[in-house]
Order: structure tokens, then sequence, then C-alpha cells
């Protein structure tokens, strides 16, 4: 199924009477993840994590997701090409319909232009600085730039995936201030957290149908209010 494309008018629509399903891919720990799933245990949040997919065999992302009783599948890419990767893991989403998100959680992998088209508006992906800045990097690597550059606020960024890398609209924001004595391995902590805080208001936000894809612009609205 195709969303659209970019530079059009989208409205996610209310996920009602049932959890919203996700499915995530990751290849590293999955630190965030873990705060989705007690989120949902807790009753914080009305989602399922349908399945949790890697392109890497021992990535703990996908031990964390089996601890849960959640399924985990490893996708081998060795031999294949980008498009031909993609098409195994779109096979998999469309065993499990509906899937409303697809979750970007320390992907190393820059998805196909059908993956994106197939999913428009549904893949989301958190990014460890506030962008456009810092763009292109995973992981330590972002932090060290931010602390090698001397900036003195940092942050997480969640936004829709396009064909670009960390380019798409973004959904939401969060700072996070640099400390003289941070080191990459403290600010990634500080920034893990914001991220989790971003992607769980993001979900329900999802959920409640409130987020608006205009061109680049991405509108929110709460509390009752509608688009106008």
């Amino acid at each position: 199924m195709s969303y659209g494309d970019v530079g059009t008018t989208y409205v996610f629509q209310p996920v009602k009477d049932r959890p919203i399903r996700l499915v995530v891919l990751g290849s590293t720990r999955g630190t965030d993840l873990q705060a989705i799933i007690d989120a949902i245990k807790s009753g914080i949040l009305n989602a399922e994590v349908v399945c949790v997919i890697s392109d890497r065999k021992n990535a703990y992302i996908l031990e964390r997701a089996r601890q849960h009783g959640i399924e985990a599948l490893f996708i081998n890419p060795k031999g294949l090409t980008r498009e031909e990767y993609d098409e195994l893991i779109m096979d998999e989403l469309e065993k499990r319909s509906p899937v409303d998100l697809v979750l970007l959680i320390g992907y190393m992998r820059i998805l196909s232009s059908q993956f994106v088209r197939r999913y428009r508006w549904r893949i989301i992906n958190i990014h460890p600085s506030l962008l456009p800045a810092f763009a292109g990097g995973m992981d330590l690597d972002v932090h060290k730039a931010v602390l090698d550059y001397g900036v003195k606020i940092t942050g997480c960024t969640l936004h829709f995936v396009d064909e670009g890398v960390d380019t798409g609209p973004i959904i939401l924001q969060k700072p996070v201030m640099v400390d003289e004595n941070d080191t990459p391995e403290t600010l990634k902590a500080k920034v893990q957290k914001a991220e989790q805080e971003v992607i769980l208001e993001a979900i329900r936000l999802f959920q409640q149908g409130a987020i608006k894809v205009e061109g680049r612009r991405v509108r929110i609205v709460r509390d009752g209010d509608s688009f106008k």
C-alpha cells in the first residue's frame, strides 16, 4: 500500500478499539525499545510490538524482544541488494498486517525507495541530535561530533523517513543540555532518555490521529482540537 508522496498533505487516521501495531527495525541494543515495552506493560501505552527485525544476528535488540515474548526475526542481508533485502522485510510486514508504524531504532541500514514509498508516513526514525545538525552519523559518533564542535545544546529528533538520510519531515524534537564534563557515553545516556520520551509521545499522537503532514511541515493537535 502507498500513503502518498512528499509534498502532499496526509492526516494519520486514529487507531480505535485496538492497540496500535508496531514493527521495530534495529541493529543495536534497542534501549529505546525497552521504554516502549515498559510503557505497554504498565498500561501507559495502548500498543503492541508485533515483531522486531534485525539485519544482525547477534544484535541485543532481538534478545530483548525474546525476553518479553515478542517475535524476533533475523533477516540475513548477505549477498542481497538493498532492494532485495527490503523486499524480504516488506513480505514480513505484509504477513503481519495491519502494521500501523515502522520504528527504526538504531537501524544501521538505509531503506530503499520502494520501501519508503510503500509505507510513506508510516516509517519513523529517532536520531540522536537536533536535525538538521549532525545528520548522517550514528550512535556515539554523533555525540562525539557534538562535543568536538562545542555546542551547548543537543538533543534528539523523531522524523518521518524519506528517500534521503535524516532528511524527512520532523515530527518532534527534544533538547538536552551539554555539560562541560560530558563524554560521548554520558551524553548518549542523557539523549537516550529524551529519545524514549519523544518516542512514547509520538506513538500516542499517532494513535489519536493527531498528526498531519503538509509538505515538510508536521502539525500536531492535542486536547480535542481539530485540524483546520
